[in-house]
């Protein structure tokens, strides 16, 4: 019963820190545009975001073993707190990047402890209930993060305020409960050449997922609103995109492993760029069809980046996970942060449609590459099993390590 009440609590903070931290980029577009931000300086703000969740990656770990869990966590959500309630201190784009890298490094070290603490905790008889719980719990917070952008309203001080006091209380349920702290593990080497290595077009994949995920989370609001939606249906635009990628993990999962996963990867790639061009045609189609579009596209991108690890993890020895993942996550941060300052950049030269014709790219070279990949050498048999894998920390690969050997 007390491991039941610690996961609670852990879950619980997760919750706060998801509402938190997913709130604040749909709430940064949207201010920077009506504070008369260029778009490329709002596409600045979720390329800091992701430089700061890289940092963090890397230093939060360190920190945890130097300070123990709870102070750890503590730390990162004081600095996410603070770069929330500093933004309408300093009304300035490049402050506010400075915010952004706070924020970021929030995300990352707190779910590094989160999911260190996990890991410590869960055995054999609760790790599968402890997983599908986290996952549940962090997806549904996502999904409702995005549509608390209907009811924030952009540039007002109340609105970071109240994105500062969820990340100022998820502090309570992690310190609060009565559950011992444990040890802390030896952080992860960060090796991305390990990756390279196992599976160039599984670095390819991530990277692809990233400059998706990145660019449609953290400029989507600017393309939401040159269509015509309004904040509340950008949240609800957002949102669909996370239901669409929720629904498509069990049929994702099955298919990675029933068949190659190089050709899942790119029948997947080649679903998104039709997704991309039908998003592009529905945009004056209506409300109905444009949210209908945003569930398509979240359903054939959002599986990418687990199907592209698991191809990687077929070729990797268990002793190899935990880096190997950690290297899978240095790629995705690597498209992260590049991707919504390019997006951004094009939209402001192109138009709206110019964010769908940037990820089609994206998703059309992984194609070509996969496709030349498969003439280098052949897939496994033996594969490991597909596991979603969220994209929150360099340790998150020693929380499903067992589960994709299926033990």
């Amino acid at each position: 019963m007390r491991m039941l009440i610690s996961f609670a609590a852990l879950f619980l903070s997760v919750i706060l820190l998801q509402l938190s931290s997913g709130g604040v980029g749909p709430l940064d577009a949207l201010s920077g545009l009506a504070l008369d931000f260029t778009r490329q300086q709002v596409g600045l703000l979720g390329s800091a975001h992701f430089v700061g969740f890289f940092i963090g990656c890397w230093w939060a770990p360190r920190l945890m073993g130097s300070v123990g869990h709870s102070r750890a966590f503590a730390a990162f959500t004081a600095a996410g707190a603070i770069g929330l309630l500093a933004h309408m201190l300093v009304v300035n784009p490049y402050a506010w990047a400075v915010m952004r890298v706070a924020s970021g490094l929030c995300v990352a070290g707190c779910y590094t402890v989160v999911e260190a603490w996990l890991n410590a905790k869960v055995n054999n008889e609760t790790r599968g209930r402890a997983m599908g719980g986290y996952r549940v719990v962090d997806m549904g917070a996502s999904l409702v993060a995005q549509l608390m952008i209907g009811v924030l309203e952009p540039a007002s001080y109340v609105s970071y305020n109240l994105l500062a006091l969820l990340c100022c209380a998820s502090i309570l349920p992690l310190t609060l409960t009565k559950a011992s702290q444990p040890e802390t593990p030896a952080a992860p080497r960060l090796r991305p050449s390990l990756a390279w290595s196992k599976s160039p077009l599984a670095v390819g994949g991530v990277m692809v997922a990233g400059l998706t995920s990145g660019a449609f989370r953290m400029v989507g609001p600017i393309y939401g609103q040159e269509v015509g939606l309004t904040p509340a249906q950008i949240g609800t635009f957002l949102a669909a995109f996370v239901l669409g990628g929720a629904l498509a993990q069990f049929p994702a999962g099955w298919i990675a492993d029933k068949y190659d996963r190089r050709w899942v990867l790119i029948w997947l790639s080649g679903f998104s760029i039709l997704s991309c061009g039908m998003t592009i045609g529905v945009a004056g189609a209506g409300t109905g069809a444009v949210m209908t579009g945003a569930v398509l596209f979240g359903f054939t991108t959002f599986p990418i980046f687990s199907v592209a690890a698991a191809h990687a993890h077929d070729f990797a020895e268990d002793r190899q996970r935990v880096e190997l993942s950690a290297a899978l996550m240095f790629f995705y941060a690597i498209g992260a942060i590049a991707s919504p300052l390019l997006a951004s950049d094009l939209i402001e030269r192109f138009g709206p449609a110019a964010l769908f014709l940037l990820i089609s790219a994206g998703h059309a070279a992984l194609i070509l590459f996969g496709l030349a990949r498969m003439r280098v050498r052949g897939t496994v048999d033996d594969k490991t099993r597909y596991v979603y894998t969220p994209r929150t920390s360099i340790t998150v690969g020693r929380l499903f390590r067992r589960q994709r050997d299926g033990s």
